[in-house]
């Protein structure tokens, strides 16, 4: 029987350690980030991988940092046919790959060479790709530049937002790596190099990548809503208040006010003009302080708000 090591934190990598110990891989042990407080509450909860080690009495290793910690070794003392890792979110040293003796491999969730990084799925969506989808690599020291195994791309709807795109990537993920994993064991497949003209980079968001810019078309507009949805959410100045946008529709008709101007307003819509003579209808917004409302709530107190012409969104 094949052993494994499955190192990976969140949701995404839940389903895919399920489906190792479903097809009777031998997983020796799970490492996964340490307990959060989450919530208001701010309750100590495991992880989702965490949870289904747990569920299987498997040891769980939880080292705040890899590298050089006691855990390590304990990985490195297991001596796994393979370490198996989904977004894990840490880099490995080069003496715990080594110690995976038939090799150590990530469930990446882009098409590689694109958006190597801690937020692929992100940028996917905020760049508008029309796809994105999953690459099995080897793991190397260099962030997601290992030689590529297999991969499979899906397709990005309209209606899909980092969310959607995590629960899909990690079927997609987990049914990739079933079908990998017998011809990797059985010496079948041959790696391909990544090719390095074709490299970019989805580093974690930083907070400024949060605030809209209504300079920029509706749709450029909903990517970023999309890609930051269900967290950190995107933002912008309205009304003078820091306003999430939860959910907007760009829209076919081309309009002629300014970036960040009410185009109309009724009693359930709110548009606003964005870049290129583009407009965009606000759905669902969250005012500073307040909870997440549907545009028809939140106009019915601002009844002498929102103006036609009037600019709303500043910088």
């Amino acid at each position: 029987m094949t052993s494994i090591v499955f190192m990976g934190t969140p949701q995404f990598a839940a389903p895919i350690l399920a489906s190792l110990i479903d097809e009777k891989y031998d997983v020796l042990a799970v490492v996964t980030q340490p307990d959060r407080k989450v919530g208001r509450k701010h309750v100590l909860t495991a992880s989702p991988v965490k949870q289904v080690a747990l569920a299987h009495d498997i040891l769980v290793l939880q080292p705040e940092k890899i590298s050089g910690s006691p855990e390590m070794q304990k990985v490195i003392d297991l001596q796994p046919d393979l370490i198996v890792t989904a977004a894990f979110g840490q880099f490995l040293p080069t003496k715990l790959l080594k110690a995976a003796q038939i090799g150590a491999i990530n469930v990446h969730g882009s098409l590689l060479p694109k958006y190597r990084g801690g937020a692929p799925v992100q940028y996917s969506i905020m760049n508008g790709e029309a796809e994105t989808g999953i690459t099995i690599i080897y793991m190397v020291k260099k962030m997601d530049a290992g030689d590529m195994l297999a991969q499979q791309a899906i397709p990005i709807t309209a209606k899909d937002d980092t969310g959607t795109m995590f629960e899909k990537l990690s079927v997609v993920g987990r049914d990739l790596l079933l079908a990998t994993l017998p011809k990797l064991i059985a010496g079948e497949l041959t790696a391909t190099p990544q090719p390095e003209d074709q490299v970019t980079f989805a580093p974690t968001i930083k907070p400024e990548e949060e605030q809209l810019d209504f300079d920029q078309t509706a749709a450029q507009i909903d990517d970023q809503v999309r890609g930051l949805r269900p967290a950190p959410i995107a933002y912008a100045i309205m009304d003078g208040k820091r306003t999430k946008f939860w959910d907007v529709t760009p829209l076919t008709e081309t309009v002629s006010q300014a970036p960040g101007q009410v185009v109309r307003k009724t009693k359930h819509e709110l548009v606003l003009a964005a870049g290129n003579q583009t407009a965009l209808a606000i759905n669902e917004l969250q005012p500073a302080g307040k909870p997440k409302m549907t545009i028809t709530d939140f106009l019915n107190g601002a009844a002498d708000k929102f103006n036609t012409g009037e600019q709303v969104i500043t910088k």
